[in-house]
């Protein structure tokens, strides 16, 4: 796990620093008790999740065939890789509230998901 210890790093507002897992985790627990999104149904939690999924979807079709609408302005590379960036990041955020809610925390999902595939897909 020692390559994900660094694995955010924000630059924006007041923060510039790296911060492992753990504390992003907690950071999200903290801010989105503050914001009152913490105390959703777990229900309205997953339609969130699901309706950030498909904005993730949508954020890869513009920048793999690109938008086809008449009402929509096509962005650049980076424009559209910075929307992906940020979609992907409410998708974590939505992920890491459920995991708070069952207290389960980042390391352990990604060694368990390390151990499921390892054992799943073992050459033995």
């Amino acid at each position: 796990m020692d390559d994900l210890v660094n694995l955010v790093e924000v630059k924006k507002g007041r923060w510039n620093h790296l911060m492992n897992v753990t504390e992003f985790q907690q950071w999200v627990k903290d801010y989105y008790k503050m914001r009152g999104w913490s105390d959703l149904d777990i229900f309205i939690r997953i339609g969130f999740l699901a309706e950030e999924t498909g904005e993730v979807a949508r954020a890869i079709r513009a920048l793999e065939i690109g938008r086809d609408r008449p009402d929509e302005v096509t962005g650049t590379l980076e424009e559209n890789k910075k929307e992906l960036t940020e979609e992907l990041g409410d998708v974590l955020g939505n992920l890491i509230v459920i995991a708070n809610k069952y207290d389960i925390s980042l390391e352990e999902i990604f060694s368990s998901h390390k151990e499921k595939l390892a054992e799943r897909y073992s050459t033995k």
